[in-house]
């Protein structure tokens, strides 16, 4: 056993790697540490850019379409507050443009009405001379006739007979006025 021993002592120590394995692992680090910091971290950090880009671009675009938003709603309430303005405005106008129409067709009313009045009281006026000329004109005849009756003789003559008649229609105003006081 003591030989045993005593090779295992020449020998190398498993413990410690061999130097040739170390520098070809190392080398082979080095190069792919290379080709990792030449190609691959380009491209991740392309990568990682231009989703940085696209999401900053993304919120930007977001918040253009928010600020577009507001200032079209700012827009359309000022829109809509214009229209209720004019709304009251046009209805305050109907309002008074009625209350005017109603007031001139009242005072057309009113004209109408007092033209007819007159009218008619004009129309009854000229119906009432024209019936107190008629029948002074008949009560005369009638009174000339029944006063030829009576006394006997003609009363013929035009200017006697309307003298008498128109005392007879004087005496016959004067009692009705009589009865009416």
């Amino acid at each position: 056993m003591d030989n045993a021993v005593i090779l295992a002592a020449g020998a190398a120590n498993p413990l410690l790697p061999n130097w040739w394995e170390v520098l070809v692992t190392l080398v082979g680090f080095l190069v792919l540490l290379i080709i990792v910091g030449k190609v691959a971290t380009p491209m991740f950090e392309k990568t990682f850019e231009e989703r940085t880009a696209a999401i900053e671009g993304g919120i930007q675009k977001a918040e253009a379409a928010q600020a577009e938003a507001e200032a079209a709603k700012a827009e359309y309430q000022q829109q809509l507050q214009e229209a209720r303005t004019e709304a009251n405005r046009i209805r305050e106008e109907a309002r008074a443009e009625g209350a005017q129409i109603l007031a001139e067709m009242k005072a057309k009313a009113a004209e109408d009405a007092a033209r007819i009045t007159e009218q008619a009281q004009a129309s009854i006026q000229a119906e009432r001379v024209a019936a107190q000329a008629s029948l002074r004109t008949e009560v005369g005849s009638l009174a000339t006739d029944l006063a030829s009756k009576i006394v006997g003789e003609a009363l013929e003559d035009d200017a006697r007979s309307q003298r008498v008649v128109d005392r007879f229609l004087a005496d016959l105003e004067a009692q009705q006025q009589g009865a009416s006081n």
